[in-house]
């Protein structure tokens, strides 16, 4: 057969008005130019098609003949085909069969009892989240009171790798993060105070804000970012490969081997951390109010020294504890829930980052609220 004659296809007029015909060969080679033509019919104009001098029908041509039916359909004129054969026949149910069904829309509007089931669900699933994370920091605390029974099974190698990874590869980012915002902070502040005459008092902003909010805050949103992360994505990977199930059948804890050391660092590390943050902070605070406002480095440690209590500094380190273990809880957790596949593992680390970082701003305005109260 040559490429002219499987190409032969034709549609005219057929006895009646009402009628078209198809001739020649509806197949894959002429699907493009038959498309074209039928698109060309109006529902209406055409109540059926006569197939009967088709010479071959393959399932693209069947698709098009499909295709035109449906479209008729939805406009409650229904098409018919006659003249076509057995083969031609089979071949237009099975093609029609095959086509997928388009899903009904959802309605936009939600009943009562829809949204209330919802909304009942929602808050389910967020008690059975936060009755897991509190099982896995049951799990931490009762494997360090165990390690602190029986030093021998305690992981110090793995402790002090993971202080290298969560604190000291820190240090930079944290550090620089901390000295910008001190920067920031600085020039913003005196920008508001020049216009009162009280430029000195941006030494107690820069000092307040850094030391008893922002200073921690931003370092654990950094190492929440982080660690929390790193934590899932390796104990989901070891998850992904069996290897947690391999430690058990070898007699070795998960929750002493892979738990207790990172969250432990992470104990050890954040208010350390905080600590730097807190120093870089007042060094991009005192270089620009030394530019900016030419308050000299000796009179802003001055006024530093009379002006900020140590409160400020208490305030700020006692929140790095409670935020490494919900940073170190909510990564070992996710880890665990990673499944056999690299899509799981991808939405758990990112579902880790967010967690983690919701959970530690919630947690600092807690920390706020309460020590306003109780007059700190």
């Amino acid at each position: 057969m040559t490429r002219e004659t499987a190409s032969h296809f034709s549609l005219q007029q057929g006895p009646s008005a009402d009628e078209a015909q198809l001739s020649g060969m509806l197949t894959i080679y002429t699907v493009t130019r038959a498309q074209t033509a039928l698109e060309a019919l109006k529902p209406g104009d055409v109540a059926q098609i006569d197939l009967s001098s088709l010479t071959r029908l393959d399932t693209a041509g069947a698709w098009s003949l499909i295709t035109l039916k449906n479209r008729f359909a939805q406009s409650d004129q229904p098409l018919q085909f006659v003249g076509v054969s057995d083969k031609a026949a089979s071949l237009l149910d099975s093609v029609a069969r095959a086509l997928p069904e388009p899903e009904p829309p959802s309605a936009h509007k939600m009943s009562f009892a829809a949204w209330l089931d919802r909304f009942g669900h929602n808050v389910f699933s967020g008690l059975m989240f936060l009755r897991a994370l509190t099982g896995y920091l049951g799990i931490f605390l009762h494997r360090l009171a165990r390690a602190l029974c029986h030093p021998s099974e305690f992981r110090m190698t793995s402790l002090v790798h993971h202080c290298e990874e969560v604190g000291l590869r820190a240090v930079p980012i944290v550090a620089l993060m901390a000295f910008l915002i001190g920067v920031v902070l600085a020039f913003q502040g005196s920008t508001q105070l020049r216009q009162f005459g009280a430029e000195v008092f941006v030494v107690d902003l820069i000092a307040i804000s850094i030391l008893r909010e922002l200073g921690i805050l931003l370092t654990a949103i950094i190492v929440a970012g982080r660690t929390a992360s790193a934590f899932t994505a390796a104990i989901g990977s070891m998850k992904m490969r069996e290897e947690i199930d391999a430690m058990r059948t070898l007699g070795l804890d998960p929750g002493m081997n892979l738990f207790v050391p990172r969250i432990l660092a992470l104990l050890i590390m954040l208010p350390i951390l905080g600590l730097i943050a807190n120093v870089a902070g007042l060094f991009g605070g005192a270089l620009m109010a030394w530019i900016d406002l030419g308050i000299s480095p000796a009179m802003f440690q001055t006024r530093l020294v009379e002006g900020t209590s140590v409160d400020h500094v208490f305030v700020g380190l006692v929140k790095a504890p409670v935020f490494a273990l919900i940073i170190g809880v909510v990564g070992c957790h996710a880890g665990m829930q990673v499944q056999s596949n690299a899509e799981s593992l991808g939405r758990m680390t990112s579902s880790a980052v967010v967690t983690a970082i919701f959970a530690v701003i919630v947690a600092d305005a807690v920390f706020s609220i309460f020590f306003a109260r109780i007059g700190i």
